[in-house]
């Protein structure tokens, strides 16, 4: 497939992006990310790799968009869920621990 990525053309299938990947070690996950070969990397680094321009030059969202036709997973970052508010009876009896022998 023909994709567009920082105002460059290129031709892309799933097993060549697979096959540039293979033996790169995955930086840790800030932002969004993707699944090649039950491994999950940064879209950014993902893109450097395929592409060989510096990961500055493109968007997150480009390298998304064109990795989603391909079929690969993407997942978008995501903010955490807070932990849900304690009652002050919650909170003392977890600060307290359970009894002991119990």
């Amino acid at each position: 497939m023909r994709f567009v990525i920082a105002r460059y053309p290129f031709d892309l299938e799933k097993s060549e992006v697979e096959e540039k990947m293979k033996g790169v070690k995955a930086e840790p996950v800030t932002g969004a990310s993707v699944i090649i070969s039950r491994r999950t990397y940064p879209v950014k680094q993902v893109g450097e790799v395929i592409t060989r321009q510096d990961r500055r030059d493109f968007t997150a969202a480009e390298v998304t968009r064109a990795l989603t036709r391909l079929g690969f997973t993407c997942r978008d970052v995501s903010a955490p869920v807070p932990a849900p508010a304690l009652t002050p009876m919650q909170a003392a009896s977890a600060l307290l621990g359970t009894p002991a022998g119990a």
